[in-house]
C-alpha cells in the first residue's frame, strides 16, 4: 500500500507519516513539500490514499486533487487545512473529498479518520536493517531522517494522558522538562523556518513551547510516541539508556547551580545538558531497530559501536535538526573547550562535565573555576 502526503510543513508531514505507519505498518509513505513534486509523483505512480494541504508554496493542493480525480474516482482524498468552513467545503465538493482535517488538529481524531479510510490490510513490514551486513554498516546506511532518540521510561503514558487533555504550555514544560528526546525535537521544530521567523535562536524548551504553542508541541510529542523504536523493548538496551540518563540527570542540576553562581541564564545550559549524550541515546534507538529486524547484538559489539559511532550520530542529528550554533557549542563544551573566544557559558558546561569524570582532575577543576569567575 502507498500513501502520498503533500505538506510543506515538515513537522506536520512527519507526524502524519508516523500516524499512517502506526495504523498500517509496512505502508510506503512518501512526503512532498511542493505541488510540483507531488504532481510528478502521481503521474509516475498512483497512491492508495492522498493527504493534501490546501495551501502550498507553489499553488493550491486542490490542483493535485483535481488531477487525481481525472485518473481515479475511488481513491480516498484527505484535505488538511485551516479553512474547513462550509463555503470552502462546498467549493471543492466536486472532488468528493473523503475527510477534512482542520489545523491545528488533534492526533486521536486524525488516527480515527485515517483508520477508517486506509485499506484494512497493508504489506508485510520491511526493515532497512535486513540488508545490512553489520550493525555499524546499518548505522552508516541509515538516512538522517531515520535517526532519533528514545523516550524516557514512563513518558509514553504521560503522552497518552496529555493527549486526552488540552494541556497548557506550563503543563507541557513540567511534564517534559527533563526528557532529552522531546527537548531536542521541539528545539528542532522551533528553530525551523516554518515556526521561527526571527533571527533569534531558540535555546530552551520553554522558548520552544511558546513558539510552537501547546497543540503543535503536543502533536510532535505524540508523533514521537508513535515511532516503534521510541520505546526500548530490549532489557539490555534499557539498562544502557538508564546509564546514559543517569549521567544527564547528574549533569543538569549541577549546571543550574553553576549558572546561578555565575549569574547566567540556566535555560540554554539545561538544554545542552539534556542533549549531552544524544549520540549514545541515538545509537541505542538504532540498536532497537536492529533488534526489531531480527538481528542480535552482543555487549561487545554495542560497546565498540558506542566508541566508534556515537559522536558521529550526535553530529548528524545536530545538523539534521538544525540546532542553533550557540546550543551546539554548549553541547560540545561538555567534551572540550574551544581554544579561542571561550564564553563563560561554555566554561561552566565544561566544568560541570569535568566534575562528572571517574577521576576528576583537581588542578583542571580549579583552573576552570577561576576562568568561570568562581571562588
Amino acid at each position: 500500500m502507498r500513501v502520498m502526503i503533500l505538506e510543506d510543513d515538515v513537522w506536520i508531514a512527519d507526524l502524519l507519516k508516523q500516524i499512517v505507519h502506526s495504523l498500517r505498518p509496512g505502508t510506503q509513505v512518501v512526503c512532498h513539500p511542493s505541488l510540483g513534486k507531488a504532481m510528478n509523483d502521481w503521474q509516475s505512480q498512483a497512491a492508495d490514499l492522498l493527504i493534501c494541504d490546501w495551501n502550498l508554496p507553489d499553488g493550491p493542493g486542490t490542483t493535485l486533487l483535481e488531477r487525481v480525480r481525472q485518473d481515479d474516482q475511488q481513491v480516498p482524498l484527505v484535505m488538511v487545512t485551516g479553512r474547513a468552513d462550509r463555503d470552502s467545503v462546498l467549493a471543492v465538493r466536486s472532488l468528493r473529498i473523503s475527510a477534512f482535517i482542520s489545523k491545528p488538529f488533534q492526533v486521536p481524531k486524525v488516527l480515527e479518520c485515517l483508520d477508517r479510510l486506509l485499506p484494512a490490510f497493508s504489506d508485510t513490514p520491511t526493515v532497512a536493517a535486513s540488508s545490512a551486513g553489520s550493525f555499524i554498516e546499518f548505522l552508516d546506511s541509515q538516512a538522517d531522517s531515520a535517526l532519533d532518540l528514545p523516550l524516557q521510561a514512563g513518558m509514553q503514558a504521560k503522552l497518552d494522558a496529555l493527549g486526552r487533555q488540552q494541556p497548557s504550555v506550563r503543563q507541557l514544560q513540567q511534564a517534559w522538562q527533563d526528557d532529552p528526546t522531546l527537548t531536542g525535537r521541539l528545539l528542532a521544530a522551533a528553530n525551523s523556518r516554518q515556526y521561527n521567523t526571527s533571527a533569534t535562536p531558540c535555546l530552551s524548551l520553554g522558548q520552544a513551547l511558546q513558539i510552537l504553542g501547546p497543540t503543535t508541541s503536543l502533536n510532535i510529542g505524540i508523533g514521537l510516541g508513535l515511532n516503534p523504536a521510541s520505546q526500548l523493548d530490549d532489557a539490555e538496551l534499557r539498562l544502557q539508556a538508564e546509564a546514559q540518563l543517569q549521567q544527564i540527570d547528574s549533569l543538569h542540576p549541577r549546571v543550574a547551580e553553576l549558572a546561578q553562581a555565575c549569574r547566567l541564564d540556566p535555560a540554554p545550559l539545561h538544554s545542552a545538558a539534556l542533549l549531552y549524550r544524544m549520540g549514545e541515546l541515538c545509537l541505542l534507538q538504532q540498536a532497537q531497530l536492529w533488534h526489531n529486524a531480527g538481528h542480535s547484538l552482543s555487549l561487545e559489539e554495542l560497546s565498540r559501536a558506542m566508541d566508534k559511532a556515537s559522536s558521529v550520530l550526535a553530529n548528524r542529528l545536530k545538523a539534521h535538526w538544525r540546532l542553533p550554533t550557540p546550543l551546539r557549542d554548549l553541547i560540545g563544551a561538555c567534551y572540550a573547550l574551544p581554544t579561542i573566544n571561550t564564553r563563560r557559558e561554555a566554561i561552566v558546561m565544561h566544568l560541570a562535565a569535568s566534575e562528572q569524570a571517574a577521576v576528576p582532575d583537581a588542578d583542571k577543576l580549579a583552573r576552570l573555576r577561576r576562568l568561570a569567575g568562581l571562588p
